[in-house]
């Protein structure tokens, strides 16, 4: 079999830079990377898969966010994928094959604290790709949404550095205390816990690519898990929003604990 396109997008940095440096450096060459849009136009039809990456983050008290910020935000994150989606779609329709991997977020399958506009958008994402996927299996075509839980990546160091000097007097005192003092510690603690690495969510987004029967969601952190699935566990919501909100407001001491306990887990993973 020969050499098979795969394009990626957002892969100048962070998770789409370590796919396709995966992708480009697999063992039987099977695949060739195209980065833009133009290029693949230049080299002929996708024959694999269409990664999307490309995104932006945002995070902190919605009064204290621009609307023209979400549009934004909206349009690279959601519409970006739109237009990928259309530019591939119609030739995958005609071959009868392909593959569109949606690199997404956990906060695609449930809301947190903060991450309002940003959960939104993933939401958006997963809705999109739920629906698209009903159409594409008509035509032989898969769909993947990966979702990553924390990933330790320039991107979200630089968003969390805005964050530190954001502007918070649009908002009142006890909400830029709950957002300064409790949120952003309590984030950087997850990060450090059971963040993972953006080689570790490619080495997993190439084994979607790769599945002769991708899912439509995988998600690449399994100590995350419990996280998302009080969601499933409860069709009311009632269970995931008092958890999230104990956890924030009344269990912190536990809720520290098991962030150590998990930071030891994922280190011993490490050593082995």
């Amino acid at each position: 079999m020969g050499t098979r396109r795969v394009l990626v997008t957002g892969c100048s940095s962070g998770i789409g830079l370590a796919v396709a440096a995966r992708l480009a450096k697999d063992e039987l060459k099977r695949f060739k990377v195209v980065a833009t849009m133009r290029d693949l136009g230049k080299r002929g039809p996708l024959e694999k898969a269409a990664v999307n990456n490309a995104g932006l983050g945002m995070i902190g008290p919605l009064e204290c966010q621009s609307i023209d910020a979400m549009k934004e935000l909206f349009d690279t994150n959601f519409f970006g994928l739109v237009r990928l989606v259309k530019e591939v779609f119609p030739d995958m329709k005609r071959r009868q094959s392909g593959h569109i991997v949606v690199l997404s977020s956990v906060m695609g399958t449930q809301g947190i604290l903060f991450n309002d506009v940003y959960s939104a958008s993933k939401f958006a994402v997963e809705g999109f790709c739920e629906s698209l996927a009903v159409q594409a299996l008509t035509f032989n075509i898969k769909t993947t949404v990966v979702e990553p839980g924390p990933v330790v990546t320039e991107f979200e160091r630089k968003v969390y550095e805005d964050a530190e000097n954001m502007d918070l007097s649009a908002t009142d005192k006890e909400t830029a205390k709950i957002f300064r003092e409790i949120y952003l510690p309590y984030s950087k603690k997850i990060f450090a816990s059971i963040g993972q690495t953006p080689e570790e969510v490619a080495e997993q987004a190439i084994k979607v690519i790769t599945a002769k029967e991708p899912p439509l969601r995988h998600q690449t952190n399994r100590l995350y898990m419990p996280m998302t699935a009080l969601k499933h566990a409860d069709p009311t919501g009632r269970l995931p929003l008092d958890a999230f909100y104990k956890m924030t407001f009344k269990y912190d001491k536990v809720f520290n604990a098991t962030l150590t306990m998990l930071h030891l887990l994922q280190r011993i993973r490490g050593k082995k």
